[in-house]
Formats: structure tokens, C-alpha cells, sequence
């Protein structure tokens, strides 16, 4: 375990002191900052402290953390900054964190305006000059490839309503393909007298003989329909077979 710790490598810690004036009492600060569930207070006579706890260490120890301390004349901000992370996004994050407290108790205490000012500018210019060309480069390409995204997720919702409709209508055509095929292959079935009929036509027609399958390839019915036709016209003598 001790050897686990040796290899943790620790933030990099910070501080930012400003001018203030204290208009109000540390007990109503206190009061009115304590709402702010991501925020620890701790008052005394002489100064309000404000910390909050990101992250700790193995040990619980506080490991990424930013306090505020406001005494009757100043303002000093500690915080620390991981090894990984940016020293310049860092200190916008704190930056933002003061002003969101400071908006709070605006009436009971004054930041100096100026020095405010001056660190926030300096941490915003900091942080624009750090972005390259290519980073810009990199996030209008970013932009754009997200107008593109959001283009073809609207295509792709009319494209998958349009598809769930012609499977509707694909399912309807099927089943009035279904009842037509139906239809027709009563159509197509000859009654026995229909049948009768078309072998005597076909036998007169062919000198008195008659070839199964080529009448069934004709009339598109099997051989053997054909042959039970024969068989009930010759048992009902309406045709005799020669010897």
C-alpha cells in the first residue's frame, strides 16, 4: 500500500488573493451559501471559509478541492490543478466558481471590481491564445460535421417513417396477392361437366384420340385429373375405348 502511494502523483496547488470589502456579517453569508449543497462552510468571527471537495486520495485526504476564504479585507482562493489537466481551463473553472458565489451575497460583501476583472480577463486571453489554428480548424470542422449529423438524423427518421409505410403497404399488396391467387386458381379449376365437355371438343377435334398430357399441358391441369375424367365419361358411356 505504501508503495501505491508513493506513486500517486500530486496536484499542483494554486492560490489567487483579491481586494474585498465586507458590508455584510459572515453569519449571513454562511446562511445563504450553505444552500449550495456542493459547498462546505465554515464561519468564525473573523473570516467565512467555502471549500469544495472534488476528489480525494486513498486516504481520504482531500486531493482536488478549491477554497475560498473571505475575510473582512480579501478574498484568497486555494485550489489545485491534476497533473493531466490544463493549468489555464483550471483556473476559468475557479474563476467561474467565485463569480457564482459572489453573485449570491453580492449585498454583503464587495470583491474589488478591478483586480476581479483583471483575473478574469487574463485567464480568458491565456486561454485563447493557447488555441491554435488548428484547434479552430479542428472545431469548424467539428460544427459543421454536427450540422451534417443532425441533417442525416432527420433523413434517417423520415427514411425509417417511409419505410415502416411501405411495409404497409407491402403487407396489404401480399394479402391481396394472397386472395387474387386465390381467386384465380377457383377460376382455373374446371368443373367435371366443364371438363367433359373440353375432352369430347378435343377428341372430335383430333380424329377420335386423345393424348393426356398434351390435353393437360393445354388446359394447364394434371394428367391425372384428366385421366379420372376419361375414365367417369367412359363409365357414364359418353365415350367408348377402342380395342
Amino acid at each position: 500500500m505504501a508503495e501505491e502511494n508513493q506513486n500517486v502523483v500530486e496536484p499542483k496547488a494554486e492560490q489567487l488573493v483579491l481586494k474585498g470589502t465586507l458590508i455584510g456579517t459572515f453569519d449571513a453569508m454562511a446562511s445563504r451559501i450553505s444552500t449550495l449543497q456542493v459547498f462546505s462552510v465554515k464561519n468564525t468571527i473573523d473570516e467565512l471559509s467555502i471549500a469544495r471537495i472534488e476528489s480525494r486520495d486513498i486516504q481520504k485526504r482531500p486531493f482536488l478541492f478549491i477554497i475560498i476564504t473571505f475575510s473582512k479585507s480579501s478574498i484568497t482562493i486555494d485550489y489545485t490543478i491534476p497533473m493531466d489537466s490544463s493549468p489555464k481551463i483550471r483556473k476559468l473553472y475557479v474563476l467561474k466558481v467565485l463569480l457564482s458565489i459572489l453573485s449570491l451575497v453580492s449585498d454583503l460583501y464587495i470583491a474589488d471590481n478591478a483586480e476581479l476583472f483583471q483575473y478574469t480577463d487574463s485567464a480568458i486571453d491565456d486561454m485563447l491564445n493557447s488555441m491554435s489554428q488548428s484547434y479552430s480548424s479542428l472545431f469548424n470542422n467539428y460544427d459543421s460535421l454536427f450540422n451534417d449529423y443532425r441533417e442525416l438524423k432527420r433523413l434517417n427518421l423520415e427514411l425509417a417513417a417511409s419505410n415502416k409505410s411501405l411495409t404497409v403497404q407491402a403487407q396489404q399488396l401480399s394479402a391481396e396477392n394472397k386472395e387474387l391467387h386465390g381467386r384465380l386458381s377457383v377460376l382455373e379449376a374446371y368443373s367435371d361437366e366443364s371438363l367433359m365437355v373440353m375432352v369430347e371438343d378435343w377428341i372430335e377435334a383430333h380424329d377420335s384420340t386423345i393424348d393426356i398430357n398434351e390435353f393437360a399441358q393445354n388446359y394447364k391441369i394434371s394428367p391425372t385429373r384428366v385421366e379420372q375424367i376419361l375414365n367417369k365419361m367412359v363409365s357414364q358411356g359418353y365415350i367408348t375405348l377402342k380395342g
